[in-house]
């Protein structure tokens, strides 16, 4: 695969991103962020990022080479961000602009030149109601719709998941290019530990009203009721805690879930290679991080069916999906029970470790770098790698090809937004925003023949062309045989 990572060598990055790992409410958004950026510095970019400042935290740092300045607070960072950007325009060459539910609005304060690509893990539309009184949830709901819409314009995106992207386009009106760029997981363990004798849910999650922890709690007392011996050990903390402790103390489940707050991660891994199974109340994510780091363990999710849980849980292989709550309880029973087979639990397993196994930091680096190269390219009016490939963007879709003969060159006659893996004897390559005439056309003029031609289904949008690798990887749902 092109290592467009590489292609950012002594490029100056700028990160907007309202917090940084080391803040106490850092979630996933600042992971996804993070681990990408290390990489590009270890590829010799620099990068900085401009965020919020935590009490008790230096202004600046140094962050795994990465240079972090802080400064304000929950709100008062965007305009701090603003004005730092005034005063750096032209500095940086890119600006990678992480959209949290309050844009930073980029455009307005780098200047018109400036290549910017937008980070959006999930739409928050339903979430601001939760956190803002009624007037500031519409001003925040206009600001993440219309308003931004209308500065960011047709800058690229790159979304998380499919669920993502469709919540872009059809609730908030986006019309510009679209890319998605999983998350990486935790590096595949080498073997699963033996699970818990006793039936045991691990949830590893911030206690945040929005991940709806209550509602697992309000099920657990009938399920108790049919599975004997369960446990229920919850990890991670947060302002919503207190409340979830009372709460399972007020519904007598103090013999049954433990409260473990936050935990190093090598605790987190012991807790998690016990368990039987997972859970995700969340009521909207973009990408289901703590579902893939426990399927790396071998343990599978139930979780309800919402944006972004809805991608990285294949329904009825590693987990199962429960389209309302009130249903919630009844399905833990039933896959507590399933799971209860030695036979089907190793099987679950070994699916959940093949499908976190698809998924990398390397990667997500590689992926969102080939945004930010093609933006470059187009900012300056230069064509990557002088492409021979003149397609026209069809919205969203992409297509799989798989070559019978590997095919050396071909990445450096495509554009960096596309994928290419070299696997034995054949090539296969993922083709953003073409549909399968102009996947042909694009394939001839490259000198590609293309033994499998198919629309891309979401399961290899977010896999990608490492996905013929794995032994049941969905090509053959889609008529390509990889054998």
């Amino acid at each position: 695969m092109t290592d467009h990572s590489d292609a950012l060598r002594g490029a100056r990055l700028l990160v907007l991103n309202w917090r940084d790992v080391r803040h106490p409410l850092a979630g996933g958004a600042e992971q996804y962020m993070h681990e990408i950026g290390k990489r590009w510095v270890a590829s010799g970019a620099h990068v900085t990022w401009l965020t919020a400042a935590v009490p008790g935290q230096p202004a600046r740092d140094r962050l795994d080479g990465m240079h972090i300045m802080r400064a304000g607070g929950v709100l008062s960072v965007y305009p701090r961000v603003a004005a730092r950007l005034l005063r750096l325009r032209g500095h940086f060459d890119a600006i990678v602009d992480c959209q949290n539910g309050i844009p930073f609005f980029s455009p307005l304060f780098a200047g018109r030149r400036t290549p910017i690509v937008q980070i959006v893990h999930h739409v928050h539309q339903d979430q601001f109601a939760t956190h803002f009184s009624a007037p500031m949830a519409a001003l925040g709901r206009w600001l993440e719709g219309s308003a931004a819409r209308r500065v960011y314009g047709r800058r690229p995106i790159a979304a998380v998941s499919p669920s993502t992207r469709h919540e872009l386009r059809s609730r908030l009106g986006y019309r510009g290019p679209i890319f998605v760029v999983p998350n990486g997981t935790v590096p595949l363990p080498a073997e699963r530990r033996r699970r818990a004798a006793d039936p045991t849910i691990v949830v590893v999650s911030r206690l945040v009203p929005h991940k709806r922890i209550d509602l697992l709690l309000g099920h657990l007392g009938m399920v108790a009721d049919e599975v004997p011996g369960l446990r229920v050990e919850i990890v991670g903390d947060g302002p919503d805690r207190a409340r979830l402790q009372s709460l399972a103390q007020e519904l007598g489940l103090q013999s049954i879930v433990t409260f473990h707050g936050r935990v190093s991660d090598e605790a987190r891994d012991e807790l998690l290679a016990c368990g039987w199974l997972t859970t995700s109340t969340s009521q909207a994510e973009g990408w289901g991080c703590t579902i893939l780091e426990a399927a790396a363990w071998g343990v599978p999710c139930l979780a309800l069916r919402v944006p972004g849980v809805r991608d990285s849980v294949l329904d009825g292989e590693t987990g199962w999906l429960v389209d309302e709550s009130r249903h919630l309880g009844s399905a833990l029973v039933r896959a507590l029970r399933e799971l209860a087979d030695p036979t089907r639990a190793q099987a679950v397993a070994d699916t959940c470790r093949t499908w976190a196994g698809c998924f990398s930091w390397d990667r997500s680096a590689n992926l969102l770098a080939g945004i930010i190269h093609s933006e470059l390219a187009r900012m300056s009016e230069v064509t990557p790698h002088q492409s021979v490939d003149h397609r026209e963007a069809r919205s969203d879709m992409a297509v799989l090809a798989v070559s019978t003969h590997r095919q050396p060159d071909v990445e450096h006659q495509l554009r960096a937004v596309d994928e290419v893996v070299h696997f034995g004897d054949r090539t296969a390559v993922v083709l953003n925003g073409c549909d399968e005439p102009a996947a042909t056309a694009v394939l001839r003029r490259v000198g590609m023949p293309a033994k499998s031609l198919q629309l891309v289904d979401n399961r290899l949008m977010l896999a990608g062309p490492a996905a013929p690798l794995a032994p049941d990887n969905g090509l053959a749902e889609l008529g390509i045989d990889t054998a």
